[in-house]
């Protein structure tokens, strides 16, 4: 077995022993291309995430998920608990969306869009790297005994991971709770609210230990994405990969100098790798696809004077010389599965904004007879009111001899769902072979809403 701590077994993970315990990583710093464009995203994304929550549309939050109404505000629209067929549908159009970006670009999500890595590279480990140094001073200064340098270093680390685990905490709450709010809220002492406090300190403490402490290992042990992209992808998905073509045989001792690939076996690829893999061993389920390699590999073939893309984004169809696939049978299906999605999604949300009413018979028979000359007829009315007003509904009959009797009238009609039982009598002279056609016409104050037909019925003569 290899003396170099670089050269891990393929067999096991890189930051688990022989004995099972973990192994802290230190990934070195680089810089390159690749790095300058991941940086960006990152900064987009989190300034997104913390700017986001304090836009307002109307006096309203411009994203606001209000648990105990049941409401949900995106940019200016009021999506209530009945909607919730619409946030299923764009769940499975978020989740099939991942799906064909991994099938296209493989597991870009994970080291470009995924909150775990966006929080942790830019903000936690540049905290780390501040305050501890570089990859190998950290190492050192973990593999020494507690003393001052060690204590107030590692303290005031921890100190900055949970300012920035509270702030992120926080906006995260801002979602929920309303941003003017929670920032009244936090003026005010911990036992005013408390739920919400105990809420705060569970999401600050598991951010806190999954972003300081557990951070790769969420990655490697505890995401479910990692398992799955080995079903999203085929030979076609682009992925992080390394040119074995052309790299080996690897420079090492044994290998004549004639005979050397352009890889010079020196471990950079591996040392700022955020999982510990080495890419050279081809496509692992550890993988995030973050570049850093790329980067890293790019910046030693400049030096030794060698073209760059010995790692690059590639497919395992190029590296084994295939012809290209723009859309593999899976993209497709993904793609045709969005869609449809797609489609739906429209058409449910053309429906939105709508208050829609039905009718349904109630009591044992069709009709009751209340006295020798007047009939009964029950109802109940079931209103869905998708819009986000309030509605004085008033029921009036196109015939005067027809009397509508309802709880209240006119009765509230709120956002959401609303249910009323209605009696409508009338005198059996009326009936033509013991029915008669109306039209019962249904007022918001003096605005017509909409017209239904109703068959009134009665007994036969």
């Amino acid at each position: 077995m290899s003396s170099n701590r670089l050269d891990y077994d393929v067999n096991k993970l890189a930051t688990t022993d022989m004995e099972g315990h973990r192994v802290y990583l230190y990934p070195e710093d680089v810089r390159g291309i690749w790095k300058d464009r991941r940086t960006f995203v990152y900064i987009v994304l989190i300034l997104i995430y913390l700017v986001l929550p304090w836009i307002y549309f109307n006096g309203e939050q411009a994203i606001r998920l209000d648990l105990p109404a049941r409401e949900l505000h995106v940019f200016g629209n009021l999506f209530y608990a009945h909607d919730a067929p619409m946030i299923l549908l764009l769940l499975l159009g978020f989740v099939f969306s991942i799906g064909f970006i991994t099938s296209l670009w493989g597991r870009v999500w994970c080291g470009w869009a995924c909150p775990q890595t966006v929080f942790i590279d830019p903000l936690y480990r540049q905290i780390e790297r501040l305050i501890e140094g570089r990859a190998r001073e950290r190492m050192k200064l973990d593999q020494a005994p507690w003393n001052f340098n060690k204590l107030w270093k590692r303290g005031l680390k921890w100190f900055l991971f949970l300012v920035v685990s509270l702030h992120i905490a926080h906006s995260l709450l801002g979602y929920f709770v309303g941003t003017h709010e929670l920032l009244a809220i936090t003026m005010q002492s911990p036992a005013a609210h408390p739920s919400l406090f105990i809420t705060m300190l569970v999401i600050t403490g598991v951010f806190l230990f999954d972003f300081g402490w557990f951070r790769e290992q969420f990655c490697i042990i505890a995401c479910p994405y990692g398992r799955m992209q080995s079903v999203i992808m085929d030979q076609y998905s682009k992925i992080v990969g390394y040119d074995y073509n052309r790299g080996e045989p690897r420079r090492a001792k044994e290998t004549p100098k004639d005979q050397e690939g352009d890889c010079i076996n020196c471990y950079h690829c591996v040392k700022v790798c955020p999982t510990g893999i080495d890419i050279r061993n081809g496509t692992q389920l550890e993988c995030i696809a973050c570049t850093a390699c790329i980067d890293a590999c790019d910046e030693i073939m400049e030096k030794v004077h060698k073209p760059k893309g010995l790692i690059r984004f590639t497919s395992e169809a190029e590296l084994e010389n295939l012809p290209p696939k723009k859309f593999s049978f899976r993209s497709t299906l993904y793609l045709t599965i969005i869609l449809v999605i797609t489609g739906v999604f429209i058409y449910v949300l053309s429906q939105k904004n709508s208050l829609n009413m039905r009718m349904v018979k109630l009591g044992k028979s069709s009709y009751r007879v209340i006295d020798e000359s007047t009939v009964n007829n029950l109802y109940r009315v079931n209103f869905d009111n998708k819009t986000d007003k309030t509605y004085a509904v008033t029921i009036k009959a196109n015939i005067p001899e027809v009397v509508i009797k309802t709880r209240k009238m006119p009765f509230i009609v709120n956002p959401g769902e609303f249910k009323t039982v209605m009696h409508l009598n009338f005198p059996q002279s009326i009936l033509k072979d013991g029915e008669k056609q109306i039209i019962l016409n249904y007022y918001d104050k003096e605005q017509l809403l909409m017209k239904r037909e109703v068959k009134l019925v009665g007994p036969f003569e």
